[in-house]
């Protein structure tokens, strides 16, 4: 017999346990929950860093029984992928890197409501204001400067001076991560678009150039081929646990409080309303918002903030509730749709 996930049993919420100990008094709990379900499977369009969704449907198979066919990809991928497939979508879930994406989908009325027990693990601003998907883990925008380079007191306080001259040729950013999309329509909804596409201009004029992806741009200013970049603040800090503090000659640095360039972005997972397995994929998104989901993202490698169930990071880095980011929720953000036309116009994509 396939034993059930059950959301709503009391325990480990609001308490940091270490994993096994979590683990540990999952396997205890579930054996209460009842139910029983034979050959559950279900499919996962992963547009999620791999690290975190192996680990995390490694933990949901054992505890559950049912098994996850992922299926991963970049998230704009997938999202196309999923509009065009339709109502024959194959999909049951799909896990995002970024919120824009889910509300891509929402609008597009491919989503299915999220179980309210299952969203009430998260804080509202991180999930869908329409109750469609849930957010799951966070990151937040940072600059990384190389430290033989570049001292403290010389860095920008805000987004918008790294399209001023003094910056020119010494600017690193991925143009094309969709983790750059919320800062760019952070930047629109507080300026306005002509000015965030002045300031888009300014930021290609300055580039050393255009990289493909954060990791690159991470790899780049640590090696000095780059004074400054733009990134999320996890890809300073899984570079620094591949690498070895040593092999470190950069730092991360946070823009002034409520700057429009320092800015949360959410990952979260919904449920299509093509899936053929509605319960067993309600069940995975109410695993990833777990206690017992989040405490794996809590001590990955993959350095995301937990953010559902009141679990705390146990990685060494700013705490989550320290961090002072520019005041907008994520339906705020959108559907990405701002961001990728003023990209088009300044011909960075």
């Amino acid at each position: 017999m396939v034993q059930e996930w059950c959301p709503s049993l009391p325990g480990a919420t609001g308490r940091r346990l270490r994993l096994g100990v979590v683990i540990a008094a999952a396997g205890a709990l579930l054996a209460a929950c009842g139910g029983s379900s034979s050959s559950n499977s279900i499919t996962l369009y992963n547009g999620q860093h791999q690290q975190t969704t192996l680990a995390l449907v490694a933990r949901f198979e054992k505890l559950t029984g049912i098994s996850v066919n992922v299926r991963s990809n970049d998230e704009r991928a997938l999202a196309a992928q999923l509009a065009a497939e339709g109502s024959g979508s194959p999909a049951d879930v799909i896990y995002s890197e970024n919120s824009p994406t889910l509300e891509y989908l929402q609008n597009k009325g491919l989503l299915v409501p999220v179980t309210p027990s299952t969203l009430a693990r998260t804080p509202s601003r991180y999930d869908s204001p329409q109750g469609a998907w849930v957010g799951v883990s966070g990151r937040v925008s940072v600059l990384v400067y190389n430290t033989q380079e570049l001292k403290p007191s010389q860095l920008p306080t805000s987004v918008m001076q790294l399209a001023q001259p003094q910056w020119k040729g010494k600017l690193a950013f991925a143009a094309a991560e969709t983790d750059f999309q919320p800062v760019v329509t952070t930047v629109a909804r507080t300026y306005g678009n002509a000015a965030a596409l002045r300031w888009l201009e300014g930021l290609k004029a300055n580039a050393v150039r255009i990289y493909p992806d954060n990791e690159t741009v991470t790899d780049q200013v640590n090696r000095g081929q780059a004074p400054i970049g733009l990134i999320d603040q996890y890809y300073w800090y899984r570079q620094r646990a591949q690498v070895g503090a040593s092999g470190m000659h950069s730092a991360i640095a946070y823009f002034a409080p409520h700057d429009p360039g320092y800015v949360i972005d959410v990952s979260g997972a919904a449920v299509l309303k093509s899936s053929r397995h509605q319960a067993a994929a309600q069940k995975f998104l109410a695993f990833l918002v777990s206690a017992q989901g989040q405490e794996i993202i809590a001590h990955s490698d993959s350095f995301e903030y937990p953010i559902a169930s009141g679990v705390k990071t146990a990685q060494p880095e700013t705490p989550f509730n320290r961090l002072r980011p520019f005041p907008i929720g994520v339906g705020a953000l959108g559907d990405g749709s701002t961001a990728l036309a003023l990209l088009q116009k300044a011909q960075l994509l």
